[in-house]
This record gives C-alpha cells, sequence and structure tokens, in this order.
C-alpha cells in the first residue's frame, strides 16, 4: 500500500514539473531535455512494474469463467446396423379353372375381381351333345337287350349256337360300359374352383365355346402374399431362412415383421445378387401384388458397446477424432478431449471403439466451442438414449 501512495507522489511531482518547468527553445537544449525525461520515465516504469507484481501477490486469485455446458451420462448399450433393401409384393402363381370337356359356355357364375372359394361351381357347359348321345344309346340298348333276351331263351333250349348268345351279351355289356362313360361326361358339365382367391381375369364369357383344359378364369390368391427382394452376394450369411425381418410398406405407411421363407439358391451372374422371400399375411386385403416394400436387414452387432451421436464426434486438422468429456480437477469440473476410434454408424449414432470406457460424462452441448483443461459448470446431466433397433 506504501509502494502505491509513493507512485501517486512521483505521478503527481512529475505532473506538477510538467506545469512549471519550462522547455529549452534551442536544438541542443531540447534534445538534452528528451533526453532527461526518457530516463525519468524508465525509473517510473520499473517502480510501476514492481508495485504491480507486490500488488498481485498480495490481492486474491480471481476464478476462471466457466462455460456453461450440457453433458449426458454414457451407458454401454447393444449396436445394430441395418440396411434397407427395396423389395416387391408378389402373389403365388395364379390357378386356372377349366372345363373338362369342350362345349359352349351356358352360365358364368361369377364377375371379375368376386372372391370364389375351392370347389365352387363357377359356371356350366352345355351338354346338348352328351344327352343326344345317352338317348341314342339308350335307345340302341333297347334293342339290345331284347336280342338278348332273346338268345338266351333260345340258348336255354339249347337251339342256336353259343356264339350268337355271346355276341348278343357282349353287344349289351358294351352298350352298358358306353352308357356309363357317356353319363360320366354330364358330372363334367360343371367347372369347379381350384383353389380359393379372387378372380382375377374371366378368360371366356357366357355364350362362347370352351375346349376341354382351355383355361377360362384366372384365380388370383392374395391371402398369403410374399415380399420379394434380390440381396447383393455381401449378404450372405447375414441373413437366414426362418429369421424374423423388419418390413415396411411406404405407401400404406405400414410396419410389420416377417419370416423369411426362402433363400436363393444360386447368385446370379449378371447382377451378383440372390433372391429373398418372406411371407407376409394379408387377412385384411392391403397388401397388393407388385406393391413396393423395404426391407431391414441386419447386417452388423455388437453387444455392450460404447456409443454416442455422430455429431459430438470432432477432428483435429490431422485427422484425428476425439470427443469432449466432462472430468473432475479437484472439486472442479474441466473439459477434456478425448481420442477416440470410431467404427460403424446408423441413425446419427457411431460405435466408439477405442477411447472411451462407456462410463464418461460427454459434454453435448457447448462442445464445439471447448479447449482442452477448460473450465465448465455441467447444467444438465442425462442418460444418453439407447439405439432402438
Amino acid at each position: 500500500m506504501k509502494q502505491l501512495v509513493s507512485l501517486f507522489i512521483i505521478l503527481a511531482l512529475l505532473f506538477s514539473c510538467q506545469q512549471t518547468e519550462e522547455v529549452p527553445t534551442d536544438l541542443a537544449g531540447k534534445k538534452e531535455f528528451l533526453l532527461n525525461k526518457k530516463k525519468e520515465l524508465k525509473e517510473l516504469q520499473k517502480s510501476i512494474d514492481a508495485l504491480t507484481a507486490d500488488i498481485e501477490k498480495e490481492e486474491p486469485p480471481k476464478e476462471k469463467p466457466r462455460k456453461n455446458v450440457s453433458a449426458k451420462k454414457l451407458a454401454k448399450q447393444d449396436f445394430n446396423r441395418f440396411s434397407e433393401i427395396q423389395a416387391n409384393v408378389e402373389a403365388d402363381e395364379p390357378s386356372y379353372a377349366s372345363s373338362e370337356t369342350g362345349g359352349r359356355i351356358l352360365s358364368m357364375n361369377i364377375k371379375e375381381g368376386d372372391y370364389v372359394k375351392k370347389g365352387q361351381v363357377i359356371a356350366k357347359i352345355d351338354m346338348e351333345t352328351v344327352n343326344k348321345q345317352i338317348a341314342e344309346l339308350n335307345s340302341s340298348r333297347g334293342l339290345a337287350q331284347d336280342v338278348y333276351d332273346r338268345q338266351k331263351r333260345l340258348w336255354d333250349q339249347k337251339i342256336g349256337t353259343e356264339m350268337q348268345f355271346l355276341q348278343a351279351k357282349n353287344n349289351l355289356e358294351r352298350i352298358d360300359k358306353s352308357l356309363e362313360t357317356i353319363k360320366h361326361q354330364l358330372s363334367k358339365a360343371n367347372v369347379y374352383a381350384p383353389s380359393s382367391g379372387y378372380a382375377e381375369m374371366i378368360l371366356a364369357k357366357s355364350g362362347e365355346m370352351a375346349g376341354p383344359g382351355t383355361p377360362i378364369i384366372q384365380i388370383l390368391n392374395t391371402s398369403k402374399l410374399k415380399v420379394v427382394a434380390s440381396l447383393s452376394e455381401n449378404y450372405l450369411g447375414k441373413i437366414k431362412r426362418g429369421q424374423m425381418v423388419d418390413v415396411n410398406f411406404p405407401a400404406l405407411n405400414l410396419d410389420t415383421k416377417a419370416k423369411v421363407s426362402q433363400l436363393g439358391r444360386t447368385i446370379d451372374p449378371a447382377n451378383r445378387t440372390f433372391k429373398v422371400e418372406l411371407n407376409v399375411p394379408n387377412a385384411k386385403q392391403q397388401l397388393k401384388p407388385n406393391l413396393l416394400a423395404t426391407i431391414l436387414v441386419n447386417d452388423y452387432s455388437a453387444k455392450d458397446a460404447v456409443v454416442v451421436p455422430l455429431e459430438l464426434v470432432q477432428e483435429e486438422i490431422s485427422g484425428k477424432k476425439y470427443v469432449m468429456v466432462a472430468d473432475k480437477e479437484g472439486a472442479d469440473d474441466i473439459a477434456s478431449k478425448r481420442y477416440i476410434e470410431t467404427g460403424e454408424s446408423y441413425q446419427a449414432q457411431i460405435e466408439i471403439l477405442s477411447g472411451l470406457n462407456g462410463d464418461e460424462t460427454i459434454v453435448v452441448d457447448g462442445a464445439r466451442t471447448l479447449v482442452d483443461k477448460e473450465p465448465i459448470k455441467v447444467s444438465i446431466l442425462t442418460e444418453l438414449s439407447e439405439n432402438k433397433q
């Protein structure tokens, strides 16, 4: 304090001297006067520096300003990365209803878009020609029966030859067999649905001719559909039959899970992909064949991994990556730069392979303005959200 008073006195004397002391008018006198003043200033500066040093020693140290930051507590978690693969909805191969016999279509009982059950009668074929054949055979049978009865009576009386009797019997039996065969044709008048599904296409109309085995209706079963995708050969071993996979239908904003039902046994040499099929239920008939879909394939997993938000990873000019964590220096919080090695990333999360143990408190807001060992004040401390996938 005494030195401070002395400094004030010196300054006052200098000021008073400046007020009373006259400056020489000649050049030599001015130079000498300037030299003396510089010496006085130098001595005065020494006194000021010494006084400043004494003040700094006696004055209590000022606390450095601390930056307010928010931080989050790390916690190890399972990390999964998924790849989105474009896929397509497909139905099983359509079935076709056809007539077993040729003829004109008398009636068509369904329309396009109608749902049919397996075994349902969907059309009727005109059997007029068959009925005429039956009538003709019935007439011939009457004659054949009469001839047979006569020949039998004669044969019983030992009249005529055995050959005549056998010919009459054979002729009657032949006609009966023909009648049995032609009557069976009548059961083919009805055309039945071979499977359940929707009538996707009517190929022949009422009144048109239908040939034996010629399809007249296309039936599509959409109650059970499949999602088909082509995966790169790099995914071999990463997806297995029976595995449950997440499926999304963007047009319907619908998410579901489906089981892998089939894996292709060959690699397409043109694009190096293999087929994957997933059976998907369609009870509400929302899904349609050729609808676009997306499947999520889990191509990387890590148990008990250290994961941080990707935006918190910083990089030096040298290429080294680091994050800022909240450390302790005594009772105070400081920012500490931790160099890290990163792994896979997914949905703005990145795996830390080395540099963090998983129990640190990582600086979130304000991290990019900090330097190593800078004092901070942590205002928020919460758990980092886990990777839900």
